[in-house]
């Protein structure tokens, strides 16, 4: 595995760059098409391109496509996708090979984080039903939450989950977290538990927070023992990924009224099926996988990419390298 500050080796001549696209074209890729050769595919051609690719730039982060492309003479130098999440990338073909992975950290962190505070206001005002009833012309006066003093726990302690701590603390909430290594005192998240006392924590949390990345340890780690340690009071908001989540156990919770609503930006599959009976729950709110999905958020991804390309032409280490055997960018505190 290559060490988190490798440079990946530049070819001497223009080196070759192959772009997974999707439905959408990257733009302001001007500058990297001057200085190299761009070859943008998709996934029915990405096997054909990738054997002779120096960098792949997976536009499309949502593609499961590599895994299958992947050459088994080895791949590109340096893989980069524009999320900030990568397990789609940690098959053993890439994490055992030579190549660098790179990811989008920093582009989502503080609107996610925002996207959760609202959602937090969502349930704590009712702004839901408020919507519902307006839709109604239904006039019923109810009364709301305060969220000055109510616990949100975070589940991933990652930049994001960073982020969304500052944020919600700045809100008023008492925030703590929980991660890989127990701290005490961490700058933004107070007392993180360690991962194997999840379900103490989650206890006492009036907001669960999932901002985890998706690893064979967290796939599925709410399930319906979980949901029964929650609060009949808690909302579980999901801004990591839908596997974290056992979608059928979270849907008979909710019913039960074992625990109060659930936000849910990710799915086990997206896009979410008509038939899931989460559209219709009236202490749901359903995003089409968007809370950090900004104004700009597209431009931005492609500065990140060509800012990184500018070092590996320099030969200098890039930024963001992701530790492809824990799936997270820095050091295993984060």
């Amino acid at each position: 595995m290559a060490p988190m500050e490798h440079v990946p080796p530049a070819p001497e001549g223009p080196p070759d760059v192959v772009v997974l696209i999707g439905d959408v074209h990257p733009r302001g890729m001007d500058d990297v098409e001057r200085r190299a050769n761009v070859r943008y595919v998709r996934e029915t051609e990405l096997a054909d391109a990738l054997p002779s690719a120096d960098v792949l730039f997976m536009w499309d982060f949502l593609s499961e496509a590599l895994a299958g492309a992947w050459p088994r003479s080895g791949g590109p130098a340096w893989v980069h996708i524009a999320s900030a999440g990568v397990d789609r990338l940690l098959f053993p073909g890439l994490v055992e090979s030579d190549t660098v992975v790179t990811n989008s950290r920093g582009v989502f962190d503080e609107p996610i984080a925002e996207y959760v505070l609202g959602l937090v206001l969502t349930f704590a005002k009712d702004l839901h039903t408020t919507v519902r009833l307006q839709a109604g012309r239904r006039w019923r006066h109810r009364e709301t939450e305060r969220i000055t003093g109510a616990r949100a726990l975070v589940v991933g302690t990652g930049p994001i989950g960073r982020a969304i701590g500052r944020r919600l603390s700045a809100a008023g909430l008492a925030v703590s977290g929980a991660g890989r290594t127990a701290r005490d005192a961490d700058p933004d998240l107070g007392v993180v538990h360690p991962m194997e006392r999840l379900d103490e924590a989650l206890a006492e949390a009036d907001y669960v927070v999932l901002a985890a990345p998706l690893t064979p340890q967290t796939r599925g780690m709410i399930d319906a023992a979980a949901l029964d340690r929650m609060r009949p009071s808690a909302r579980l908001i999901n801004v990591g990924r839908g596997a974290l989540v056992a979608e059928a156990d979270l849907v008979k919770a909710l019913r039960d009224g074992r625990i109060a609503g659930a936000a849910l930006d990710v799915f086990e599959d997206e896009p979410l099926p008509e038939s899931s009976p989460l559209w219709d729950m009236p202490n749901v709110v359903v995003s089409p996988h968007m809370s950090g999905d900004v104004v700009g958020w597209r431009d931005e991804l492609v500065r990140l990419f060509a800012a990184n390309f500018d070092r590996y032409v320099a030969g200098r280490p890039l930024h963001n390298v992701v530790d492809k055997r824990l799936g997270y960018v820095g050091s295993p505190a984060r």
